[in-house]
């Protein structure tokens, strides 16, 4: 098996790191700290050895989404008090373990782009929830030029999504490569989906989703490409 990379997302840092610091700052005001993504917890930890104190961190409670956050939050000598079972942010609000009500969440995250269910609903259900932009993400300005000439010349059996997001940039990217007619060159491709959010966007901007993962990670979407393809060739 062949495997062609085709960047749709970059990441970089926010367009201010004030509101971020500020946060820091305050860390002993608030009772969680909620980190759903690897780079949330590489941003927000970069700055924290800048300018924070030890004994405030100390005092939170830690949220994470998936065992990649997880494994990045390892490498600060922290481990988290909650992971949610179902590897997606909303899943934090409906699986909590202890009331939230009263309660005072700390969220850095992508500054433009995120998605609001989280937030919305752990404040419908009486938490303050302070979100600070901790890093930025963006669509590469061109197509990888290898990528783009395998789908041209029909030598991709699958396409990989990770998120809504570089489903939306892929799209872009795809545009630019291949035209304005560029869907008609996924026709014998199968889309594969780390999960249901990104299914949506696939199912709005591909027409469809072939393969979706049951658990949500990257390990997930393997198995799930891999129990594709042994049901295609049996």
């Amino acid at each position: 098996m062949a495997v062609i990379e085709m960047p749709a997302l970059e990441i970089y840092p926010p367009s201010s790191w004030q509101p971020l610091d500020e946060a820091i700052c305050q860390l002993k005001h608030y009772d969680w700290l909620i980190l759903t993504s690897a780079n949330a917890v590489s941003f927000f930890f970069e700055r924290f050895e800048k300018i924070g104190h030890r004994a405030d961190l100390e005092a939170l409670k830690l949220a994470v989404v998936g065992k990649k956050t997880a494994t990045v939050l390892k490498r600060y000598n922290l481990k988290p008090n909650f992971v949610p079972s179902n590897f997606v942010a909303d899943a934090l609000a409906t699986d909590f373990p202890e009331p939230v009500a009263g309660q005072k969440f700390l969220f850095p995250r992508v500054e433009n782009g995120g998605r609001e269910i989280l937030v919305q609903a752990m404040m419908s259900a009486g938490a303050t929830v302070a979100e600070v932009p901790a890093y930025e993400s963006g669509c590469p300005q061109e197509p990888d030029v290898t990528a783009i000439a395998a789908l041209q010349t029909q030598c991709i059996d699958v396409i990989t999504f990770a998120s809504s997001k570089t489903v939306r940039h892929a799209c872009q990217l795809f545009e630019q490569g291949l035209g304005t007619d560029w869907l008609r060159f996924l026709d014998n491709v199968a889309v594969a989906s780390i999960g249901p959010k990104t299914s949506e966007t696939c199912r709005q901007l591909l027409g469809r989703v072939d393969i979706e993962a049951t658990e949500y990670t990257l390990d997930g979407l393997t198995q799930a490409m891999e129990r594709w393809a042994s049901a295609s060739l049996a």
